[in-house]
C-alpha cells in the first residue's frame, strides 16, 4: 500500500468526475447522460456480479472487506452504502458488523438494487450521492464503492457526505484509478477494454453487457486526478483526506468529519 500526498489546493473541485464522452451521449447534455447511466446499469444489472467476478479475478470480495477494515469499520456503526448496486460492498459491510438493522443502501438504479441479495433483509433506498435520502448526521460511516465516475456532480456528493456524517463520523470511496506508469496503463486498458467486454459476450444475458464494460474503462481514463478528489472533499470540511492504494490502481479515499 501506497499513501498520497496531501491534496493539492490549488485544484478546482470537481464536478463531473471525467471529461465528456461523446461516443455515448450528447456533451453537455446532462439529462442524455443520466437517462444513459440509469438505462444501462437497470439493462445490465442482471450480469453485474458475474462479470464483476472476472474483472476482479475472483479477489473483489476480499478486497472490500480489507479495504473496510482499514478504514475503521467494525459493529455498532450506522453505515450507509451510497451507490450501493448489486450490494456488493454491503455484503462485505454485513461480514464485518453482522448488523443489517444499522446498514442503509442507496442507489439510483432499481434494476441493480433489484438483484441485491442478503441473508437478512437490507433497507435500500432509491437516490443519489448527491441527493442522499438520509437525515442530517445519521451516520457513523459512509462508503461509495466504484461509483465516483458515474455522478453527475462529485463536489455536491462531497457536501452531501459531510451532512450526512456524525462528528468523527468516517467516510471511504472507492475507486479503480488510471495506472501512472505507461505499461501498467496499457496493460490495463487491453484487459478492461479488450479482455473482460469479449469475456462478457460469452457469459453476459444482456446485450448491453459487453458495452458497459467499455464505458467502464473509458470513464476510468478520462477520470480526474486524484489530487482533485481529495481537494473537493477536503473543500467540503471533510477532515484527514488521504489516499491510500493497492496494486497501484485501487484507490482507497478516506476522511472524516
Amino acid at each position: 500500500m501506497t499513501h498520497s500526498p496531501s491534496p493539492d489546493r490549488d485544484a478546482p473541485p470537481v464536478r463531473l468526475p471525467h471529461a465528456p464522452l461523446p461516443v455515448y451521449y450528447q456533451p453537455g447534455n446532462a439529462a442524455m447522460r443520466e437517462a444513459f447511466l440509469r438505462r444501462t446499469f437497470d439493462d445490465t444489472a442482471v450480469d453485474y456480479d458475474r462479470l464483476e467476478k472476472i474483472l476482479g479475478l475472483g479477489t473483489g470480495s476480499w478486497y472490500r472487506r480489507q479495504a473496510l477494515l482499514r478504514a475503521g469499520l467494525k459493529p455498532g456503526l450506522q453505515v450507509v452504502d451510497v451507490g450501493m448496486g448489486t450490494g456488493l460492498v454491503s455484503r462485505e459491510i454485513l461480514k464485518i458488523t453482522g448488523e443489517p438493522h444499522r446498514l442503509v443502501g442507496v442507489d439510483p438504479s432499481p434494476g441493480m438494487m433489484q438483484q441485491a441479495r442478503f441473508e437478512q433483509p437490507v433497507e435500500c433506498r432509491l437516490g443519489r450521492a448527491e441527493e442522499i435520502p438520509v437525515p442530517d448526521g445519521s451516520a457513523d460511516f459512509v462508503v461509495m464503492g466504484y461509483a465516483l465516475r458515474h455522478i453527475a456532480d462529485f463536489s455536491a456528493a462531497a457536501a452531501e457526505f459531510r451532512r450526512v456524517l456524525k462528528p468523527g463520523g468516517r467516510l471511504l470511496i472507492l475507486e479503480i484509478t488510471r495506472p501512472e506508469g505507461r505499461l501498467a496503463h496499457t496493460l490495463l486498458k487491453a484487459y478492461m477494454r479488450g479482455v473482460v467486454p469479449l469475456l462478457a459476450r460469452v457469459v453476459s444475458r444482456a446485450k448491453d453487457t459487453p458495452m458497459l464494460w467499455r464505458y467502464y474503462w473509458d470513464t476510468i481514463e478520462a477520470c480526474v486526478p486524484p489530487a482533485q478528489v481529495m481537494q473537493t472533499l477536503a473543500g467540503h470540511g471533510l477532515h484527514g483526506v488521504e489516499r491510500h492504494t493497492e496494486l497501484g490502481i485501487f484507490s482507497e479515499y478516506q476522511a472524516r468529519s
